[in-house]
């Protein structure tokens, strides 16, 4: 898989920062302004990853991933995203996207984030057995992205089995139960994933964006009120 990334985004100091931090881990960058101009440059050339903004004038991001999975354009897409409690993760993932950055970020989770996509593709499209947790997860984030809700359940089961303390597990199925409309099956994933690791932002983030206010661990008696809907 070629390295190379397109970052689509009107505001110049995010698109400077991006650029910077990922062309010093060695990936060759592109740069566009909006959503009009980030698509002509994904019809000139192929790019792996795109760095997509969600809010820009003209074509924002939301219409920018509905044209390109309409157009069936092959490449990943991170959200890039400062309205957290609006749009947030899994309504990008409804719509294609394969993971989300979080505005303010800093250079590391940017690279740290772009890794983990590559890399989840490669083990994907690898012939090696899968053996460790993290390439479980990876796989499982795929299957995810893909609606392969079954597939998806297996390898996170095969995950947990491998090591049942962490909370990826649990954090991903609240995912796919959001994803299915299941929003009671998802707040209990969400509450799992925080009782192995009360401090585990992903869980936090998700139940936040669903409308609970987190006291402490034990939310089993938390009034969800009328906003179930995710992000």
């Amino acid at each position: 898989m070629k390295n190379n990334i397109l970052i689509v985004d009107d505001e110049k100091n995010i698109r400077l920062t991006l650029k910077t931090a990922l062309s010093k881990a060695g990936y060759e960058v592109e740069t566009a302004v909006n959503g009009e101009d980030g698509l002509s440059k994904l019809e000139e050339e192929e790019f792996p990853i795109v760095l997509l903004d969600m809010k820009m004038p003209g074509m924002d991001g939301i219409q920018f991933l509905k044209k390109i999975t309409d157009d069936e354009i092959e490449t990943k897409v991170i959200m890039i995203t400062g309205y957290g409690s609006v749009e947030t993760a899994v309504e990008t993932l409804k719509l294609g996207a394969v993971d989300y950055l979080r505005k303010p970020f800093k250079p590391e989770e940017i690279i740290e984030i772009v890794e983990d996509v590559f890399e989840r593709y490669e083990v994907e499209n690898s012939e090696k057995e899968v053996e460790t947790f993290d390439e479980y997860i990876m796989l499982a984030k795929n299957a995810i992205n893909k609606r392969n809700f079954s597939k998806a359940k297996e390898m996170l089961q095969e995950a947990t089995s491998l090591d049942s303390e962490k909370p990826e597990p649990f954090n991903l199925l609240g995912i796919i139960y959001e994803m299915q409309h299941k929003q009671a099956e998802a707040m209990k994933m969400y509450r799992a994933a925080l009782a192995l690791e009360p401090g585990y932002k992903p869980a936090n983030d998700n139940i936040e964006r669903a409308g609970e206010s987190i006291g402490s661990i034990d939310l089993d008696n938390v009034n969800f009120g009328d906003d179930e809907e995710g992000k």
